[in-house]
């Protein structure tokens, strides 16, 4: 059973667990308004650390988003007695932009998401080769069920789970450019939302393999879906959260469910989307909460904060309220809790979604009330049916290498025309996007007699890579750098998010399962496979794309993708 040892939320409501719970159970914000931050032209409102508040985070030697994390970690690590540090220990970082601050005047080892999740690990002394979970807002929740798969094969006895995002002129003005942003506090659910508030926070979570004391939570199960419909827009029907929803529940009593703590970003599409997607689950009856109205959206740490307070207001028997919500503004039938209720029952749920069609959800069940009762199918191995590999200027199919289009430009411009041909979009998309999708597509043409556009939801797309966004990041600053030419592009903002190539695999051919995005250190070909049959391990999947996608620079990029099945 996999359950949880301890905790942390480090956020400006407060530096520890009870202490972030105490302020919201107050009905207390720290979302604030602020105008001319950063030299931006437009107002916003979001939850940020103060200058004091910074300074007693600081690290020597660490930036303000590595410094936020070692000190969540460690905190966490105080409120258990196990030596968790010294075991057999993954570690899993939830970040969306990591050190997003250093682009303009750092080196790849300040900016990278790897570089400074393997700086981290070596800071607190872990020895697990960090992975750093770059799956938009649904990343805190894809760690969790990363990590309870990892534990889940035996080869790890704890799991140290950290989400972190620290905002800046990048990351707000990226949001600003999608009109997406409010210059007043968010109001989730309400008729009245007018917009998401941004948030910087880090929140650790720490899981172990094991029988649980009494009282200690357990992780009864997680799932992912994706729409296969958008990039930035959710289903309208919440098709693919209320898959991620009703496949994490599995068999559990809906009667016996305490709360659903949502994604609820006050945002007109996503407030409406969850509503549908509850509904539809069944779960209209079960009261429903969102926190955004504390803390913002901190991005990456969110599914991590959001599922720890969740925990910590169900043991002091209280469903949090929804703060900034008078009356609802949404279709779906949802019980949104206005104001704090008695918590009854002895589950809690979390649900996200995110940019790239990504849906997921977690349940957390009170031991020994609740118990795992999953049946985990067998660890069979998942067999290899082909495999792709594109570098600059060469290209291999199943190990053969192929010839390239003789006529000039860009290499993966003259293999799209040669080889596919039939989806225009494919000009829309980054570097990434193009090499990720391109070799998705020829590993889908040696598939004989596969219908290509089922609409299967045991499809799963799992990709790694080294170099997270690098090169849209790099495009997107060029249209912010200059306060003379501020234009910032939401078409190359969105690219900002490598797991926006997963959701474009999935849009082209249909897929609902699962999709993840991993960044590594190096290319580590043992710990990608060590992830993907884990994966295999969900109950759901019986295929999957999956590999590295890594593109540094237009001379430096690489895909190397398997089409993978289980045996029947």
């Amino acid at each position: 059973m996999i359950h949880v040892l301890a905790d942390n939320i480090t956020s400006p409501l407060g530096f520890d667990t009870a202490e972030n719970l105490r302020q919201v159970s107050l009905g207390r914000s720290a979302i604030a308004r602020h105008e001319g931050m950063w030299d931006l032209p437009e107002a916003f409102a979001a939850s940020l650390f103060s200058p004091a508040q910074w300074e007693q985070l600081h690290l020597p030697g660490h930036s303000p988003f590595e410094a936020l994390v070692v000190r969540s970690i460690r905190e966490a690590l105080t409120h258990t007695a196990a030596d968790v540090v010294a075991g057999r220990t993954c570690f899993i970082l939830s970040t969306t932009k990591a050190n997003i601050e250093a682009l303009q005047s750092g080196t790849p080892a300040d900016i990278l998401p790897a570089e400074a999740a393997r700086h981290i690990a070596d800071s607190l002394g872990l020895k697990a080769t960090p992975i750093v979970v770059c799956n938009a807002c649904i990343s805190g929740v894809t760690a969790q069920v990363l990590a309870a798969q990892m534990l889940e094969s035996g080869q790890y006895d704890y799991a140290i789970v950290a989400g972190c995002d620290v905002q800046s002129k990048f990351i707000v003005s990226g949001f600003q450019s999608l009109k997406a942003v409010s210059d007043a506090p968010c109001r989730p659910f309400d008729l009245e939302r007018r917009g998401l508030n941004l948030g910087e926070a880090a929140a650790t979570i720490i899981l172990a393999a094991g029988q649980p004391a009494e009282g200690e939570w357990v992780y009864e199960g997680g799932a992912m879906s994706n729409d296969g419909l958008h990039i930035t827009n959710p289903s309208p029907k919440g098709t693919g959260s209320a898959a991620a929803l009703t496949k994490a529940l599995g068999d559990l009593d809906k009667r016996d469910i305490t709360f659903i703590n949502v994604h609820g970003t006050a945002t007109l599409y996503n407030d409406q989307m969850e509503s549908k997607a509850i509904e539809a689950a069944g779960l209209a009856d079960v009261p429903v909460n969102a926190l955004k109205g504390y803390y913002g959206h901190t991005m990456g740490a969110a599914g991590i904060l959001e599922t720890i307070l969740s925990l910590h207001a169900a043991d002091s028997g209280t469903v949090p309220a929804s703060r900034g919500f008078e009356e609802a503004g949404v279709s779906g039938k949802v019980r949104i809790a206005g104001h704090p209720q008695p918590a009854k029952g002895h589950h809690v749920v979390k649900l996200i979604s995110g940019f790239g069609g990504c849906n997921g959800a977690v349940v957390y069940g009170k031991f020994p009330q609740a118990a795992d009762t999953r049946c985990l199918p067998p660890a069979t191995a998942p067999r290899a049916e082909h495999r792709v590999r594109i570098l600059p200027g060469q290209l291999y199919v199943d190990g053969v290498r192929q010839p390239l289009p003789t006529t000039e430009g860009k290499m993966l411009t003259q293999l799209y025309k040669a080889r596919v041909g039939d989806y225009p979009k494919f000009y829309k998309m980054d570097l990434l996007g193009k090499l990720g999708f391109l070799a998705a597509e020829l590993l889908l043409q040696r598939s004989e007699g596969e219908d290509r556009f089922c609409e299967c939801d045991d499809t799963a797309v799992v990709l790694f890579n080294h170099s997270s966004s690098i090169m849209a990041d790099r495009e997107y600053l060029g249209s912010i750098a200059d306060a003379g030419n501020f234009f910032p592009s939401p078409s190359v903002f969105v690219y900002t998010l490598p797991n926006i190539v997963t959701g474009e695999i999935a849009i082209r051919n249909h897929y609902h399962g699962a999709t993840a995005l991993y960044i590594l250190p190096d290319k580590d070909e043992a710990l990608m496979q060590q992830i993907v049959d884990a994966a295999f391990r969900d109950g759901h999947t019986r295929r999957m794309i999956a590999g590295w996608v890594d593109a540094m620079d237009e001379e430096n990029f690489e895909a190397d993708l398997q089409l993978l099945t289980l045996p029947q």
